[in-house]
């Protein structure tokens, strides 16, 4: 998915929470381009928090009818110096890249795309689809792997079944199951579904930091509430998450770990760099049609490639870290 908003990230306080050692992010709503713009929720980056492990950017969207929101319909777009990971709940989109790739994105399918050095992709949900519900991820690479070559991995992971409810591990490993995706830095991503009024301790890796982002109902993480669309936050240290779904609904949340990244970053638009000149040279080539993006085979749309907007007037500077 496309960043296609061309203005700073906008401040989203974070919220007290009964935990010290929670922190409650709230989200901002973000039209997904066009006149009649499906909005997704934007979790990360934000001013309170730009990172948990190596995930930068945390979109959360639907469900959505998209004969009222015209759907996703995103044209050939760059990246660089991320893995972007995408996760249905409901509908299909249609993947192309400049890998080669042709994929489909199902619900309980994870597609992870490598854009390293450089790639570019559209992301189309199909005619067939009536609702459109899931989030949209990236993953940051370390300056190791950056300049990695383009890639793409797909993967179906098998439920973990638990007396309170289900897990989809789709990154990394999690309740004796693990996810063969490759990743280029220690991270965790999964989808756990629980049953009303259920309460479900899991094991995690205290090196991590962890987001839990709430999609369906209201959950209790270690004893902060936190509704639907919010993440909690919690910091290195835990060897032990626990969730609590309330009692009027079942609950379903992305569990979201890694260790503390430790670089800083550069990022705008659809680029992660570690300079503003790094950003800069990024967008020349994309407007220039360099190879270093190379070009998607197959998409049919309003236009062939997505523009960038213009720089800010002032130099990009790096994200936090905390």
């Amino acid at each position: 998915m496309s960043n296609l908003v061309d203005g700073p990230e906008i401040e989203c306080p974070s919220t007290p929470s009964t935990d010290p050692h929670v922190q409650i992010l709230t989200a901002r709503d973000v039209p997904l381009g066009g006149p009649r713009a499906m909005l997704v929720r934007r979790t990360l980056p934000q001013r309170a928090r730009s990172l948990i492990g190596a995930w930068c950017f945390a979109d959360h969207y639907g469900p959505a009818d998209v004969r009222d929101t015209g759907g996703m319909n995103v044209p050939p777009h760059p990246h660089t110096g991320l893995q972007t990971v995408s996760w249905l709940f409901s509908g299909e989109i249609e993947h192309r890249d400049s890998f080669g790739v042709h994929a489909m994105v199902r619900p309980g399918e994870v597609n992870l795309m490598t854009a390293g050095y450089g790639i570019c992709h559209s992301e189309v949900s199909t005619p067939e689809t009536t609702e459109l519900h899931g989030v949209q991820l990236w993953v940051a690479l370390p300056a190791d792997a950056r300049d990695t070559e383009r890639g793409f991995d797909h993967h179906v992971p098998e439920p973990v079944y638990v007396d309170v409810g289900r897990i989809n591990v789709f990154i990394g490993t999690l309740m004796g199951s693990t996810s063969p995706v490759k990743t280029f830095s220690p991270l965790l991503g999964a989808q756990i579904d629980l049953d009303m009024g259920a309460t479900l301790t899991i094991p995690v890796d205290p090196t991590f930091e962890h987001g839990i982002l709430v999609d369906q109902g209201t959950v209790s993480v270690d004893g902060a509430e936190v509704a639907r669309a919010e993440m909690a936050y919690a910091g290195t240290g835990h060897s032990q998450l626990t969730l609590q779904s309330s009692d009027d609904q079942p609950s379903r949340v992305i569990l979201l770990g890694g260790t503390p990244f430790g670089e800083d970053l550069v990022m705008w638009w659809n680029f992660v760099g570690r300079s503003h000149d790094e950003i800069v040279t990024y967008r020349e080539q994309w407007e220039q049609q360099s190879d270093r993006f190379g070009e998607v085979a197959g998409y049919q749309g309003p236009v062939t490639r997505l523009p960038a907007p213009a720089l800010p007037n002032a130099k990009i500077k790096p994200r936090t870290q905390q």
